[in-house]
């Protein structure tokens, strides 16, 4: 059963301007456990996608289309019918943990107010909690760092406490907005490697949006390819490292550097494909 169907999505924003379509005619579908990458650069619709299926746009930003959770329209509810599915059902991990984590709240009041607010835990009850979850995480010593500020965690644990948050009330689908962003390569590894275990344990299915093909192959059972607010490509994820349809898909794939591919013989990312539109 598709945990997620989203069909014909499109967002489109009022600037002073005029209107800005960052998102045209999405469609893409997730079943339960598994993981979809959605792959673009920098403003090609990707988290917009993300944002307007929790009902995170702005006032200027509008949504339509399709957006179905294990069947029930989800695109476009009030905020208090919305407020039933954020966290509790579906989660999300933003981009950079030091501007998503509260800088002046330790790290236990931080993830207890999520529990005691949708869960309606007690406060001894919702740090037990919470720490089980840092716990699962693995961050070390999580019951003394529990109660941390986020500054005196590294960038990698940071990224850990919010994993940890995203997932305290068990959602049954998790979005990752670029979740090694501003990693070194090693913690990188390590965190992807952590999201997979974590999807494991909690049977989750993940939306991971990222711009880096590198982390896509071995974690993602389809990848959906945007530029500019449009599909490029969507289809199982070796299908596509195998043979890529569409030049922009081969373009990301060739920036990616291969140990068996000397560094002078690597392709630059052609664009030729905006003069002809999708293929």
């Amino acid at each position: 059963m598709n945990i997620l169907d989203v069909k014909n999505l499109s967002v489109k924003f009022d600037t002073p301007d005029g209107v800005v379509n960052a998102v045209n005619d999405v469609s893409f579908s997730l079943a339960e456990g598994k993981t979809l990458a959605i792959v673009g650069e920098s403003g090609s619709g990707k988290s917009q996608s993300a944002f307007s299926i929790l009902g995170l746009l702005p006032k200027n930003g509008h949504a339509a289309g399709s957006v179905k959770y294990m069947g029930q329209e989800i695109l476009n509810l009030p905020e208090a019918e919305m407020n039933r599915y954020r966290a509790n059902e579906i989660a999300m991990i933003f981009q950079d943990p030091m501007t998503s984590l509260n800088p002046y709240m330790r790290i236990s009041k931080q993830l207890s107010e999520v529990l005691i607010h949708h869960k309606g835990l007690s406060k001894a009850e919702a740090l037990k909690e919470s720490i089980k979850m840092l716990d699962a995480v693995q961050i070390p010593d999580a019951a003394s760092r529990v109660h941390m500020y986020p500054h005196e965690f590294s960038g990698g644990m940071r990224q850990r406490v919010m994993i940890a948050m995203s997932l305290l009330c068990r959602p049954k689908l998790l979005i990752a907005d670029e979740p090694t962003t501003a990693l070194d390569v090693t913690v990188q590894a390590e965190i992807m490697d952590l999201l997979i275990d974590l999807q494991e344990d909690f049977g989750m299915a993940i939306i991971l949006i990222t711009h880096d093909m590198g982390i896509v192959a071995g974690s993602c059972e389809e990848t959906l390819v945007m530029f500019g607010g449009n599909v490029m490509e969507y289809r199982p994820t070796l299908d596509l490292f195998d043979n890529p349809q569409h030049p922009y898909t081969k373009g990301l794939l060739e920036a990616v550097p291969r140990l068996d591919q000397d560094v002078q013989t690597l392709s630059t990312v052609s664009y030729d494909f905006l003069e002809g539109g999708k293929s």
